[in-house]
């Protein structure tokens, strides 16, 4: 793995729950909270540019706000109409209580 990239507190995302975290120079990304394990993906819908943070999350399963198709937040893979391109996923690394990802 290459350079980490810091981007919350683990206590800042509680089990069952995802949270919108900004880093100059990537697109915005949703941190999840599954089972207490954390999975990363980008947090914008690729069927209509849509906040899927701003949408429901359950499980595994986020969906997005704006028309119901919904993703994967372990693999990205899309769940249901109409989404049909994964949203990119990241490999997450924990330490000492931060969140990361792998660039």
């Amino acid at each position: 793995m290459g350079n980490k990239v810091y981007l919350c507190e683990v206590q800042c995302v509680p089990e069952g729950k995802m949270k919108r975290v900004d880093v100059e120079g990537l697109q915005p990304l949703a941190v999840f909270n599954v089972g207490s394990q954390f999975y990363v993906t980008s947090n914008i819908c690729t069927h209509n540019v849509a906040v899927l943070t701003d949408g429901y999350f359950e499980g595994e399963i986020v969906e997005c706000p704006l028309h119901g198709g919904s993703f994967n937040v372990k693999t990205g893979e899309p769940c249901s109409f109409p989404c049909e391109i994964p949203v990119k996923t990241y490999e997450t690394v924990v330490e000492n209580g931060k969140i990361y990802i792998a660039e």
